[in-house]
């Protein structure tokens, strides 16, 4: 038989073949796979083909299944590193993700796309769609995150320009178009947004920072500060305790609530939260909460059976600002 062009590149162009072509509902026959590496210019026996599939198993690690089927032999991968409903949790987390924009969404669904067969990645076309989400519009936040990391691994700070959006949906400069200079210790993701929380050199405060919002990311020659605030933190708790990643002065806070509720306070402070019986059908927590508007909405957005019950100080600012909530729609 003679050889194909690209007889050298046969085991690159199998293994896509049997990655591409088959999965746990699609197999080839020894006929089918000498097809698919004729398109691609490469003549192939059939005993040379058994030894190059023997090869992807034990060499490459890829798991080649073969199934006897009657007077027919099928081959397919088997087990893949990653399962299709995982490729599905990734595509929805990249869809769901507020700092991706939508032209990186796309490119990396594309790759994502690529882990599984062609079959498989026909089911999740209909997951590819990004119109009408809320995207960021700052292609430069991958090279912000990295900066970040390549800072925190460095133990060095980093300087920016922070951003916020005006009415004509651009992003404009705050502080004075000036630069900002902070010790970056962490990334978190809250509310489907990407945050740097950073010791803060001129307040000497734990701060964060929309990483969609920042420009112009250098790392500086300075080590980083604020070692001490941050050996303790709990990214995770700082998380919780601000709402919306709004700051507030931070406060052990009461609120009760009615038992049939109780999973909201799960959902939002953790399986961990304890629950102190109020009567047969309310209960509550003391928490640790930044109080600010975005903590007093949480809490109407609750309804009238939820309230704040103390300290004092927070529930007189709960009903300032139901007043003033109010008022913008007295007659």
């Amino acid at each position: 038989m003679a050889k194909g062009t690209n007889q050298k590149l046969k085991l690159v162009y199998l293994t896509k073949i049997m990655l591409d072509k088959t999965d746990d509902e699609h197999s080839l026959t020894m006929a089918q796979i000498i097809e698919e590496l004729a398109k691609y210019d490469i003549s192939a026996e059939r005993k040379s083909i058994y030894t190059d599939l023997n090869d992807i198993k034990d060499k490459i690690g890829i798991d080649i299944i073969k199934e006897s089927v009657g007077r027919e032999t099928y081959y397919r991968v088997g087990q893949r590193k990653f399962e299709l409903a995982e490729i599905k949790l990734l595509i929805d987390a990249i869809q769901a993700s507020k700092f991706i924009t939508q032209n990186k969404s796309r490119e990396l669904i594309k790759k994502i796309k690529g882990l599984v067969s062609e079959y498989q990645a026909s089911k999740l076309q209909r997951q590819v769609y990004v119109q009408g989400r809320v995207k960021t519009m700052n292609e430069s936040i991958y090279y912000n995150v990295d900066d970040i990391y390549n800072a925190i691994a460095e133990n060095k700070k980093i300087r920016f320009k922070y951003y916020k959006w005006n009415t004509d949906k651009v992003l404009e400069p705050r502080h004075n178009n000036e630069y900002i200079t902070v010790s970056p210790w962490a990334l978190t993701w809250n509310d489907a947004n990407y945050y740097m929380v950073a010791f803060d050199d001129y307040s000497k405060e734990c701060k964060h920072y929309r990483v969609d919002k920042m420009k112009y990311v250098s790392i500086t020659d300075e080590i980083r500060e604020g070692k001490e605030r941050f050996e303790n933190l709990d990214i995770a708790s700082y998380s919780k305790i601000n709402f919306g990643m709004y700051h507030g002065d931070v406060k052990k806070v009461k609120i009760q609530f009615p038992n049939d509720m109780c999973g909201i306070f799960i959902d939002r402070f953790g399986k961990e939260v304890i629950m102190r019986p109020v009567d047969n059908d309310n209960s509550e927590v003391i928490v640790d909460v930044a109080v600010s508007s975005q903590f007093f909405g949480w809490i109407f957005s609750l309804g009238n059976r939820v309230k704040v019950t103390s300290p004092e100080d927070v529930v007189e600012q709960m009903r300032d600002a139901a007043k003033q909530f109010l008022d913008n729609y007295r007659i």
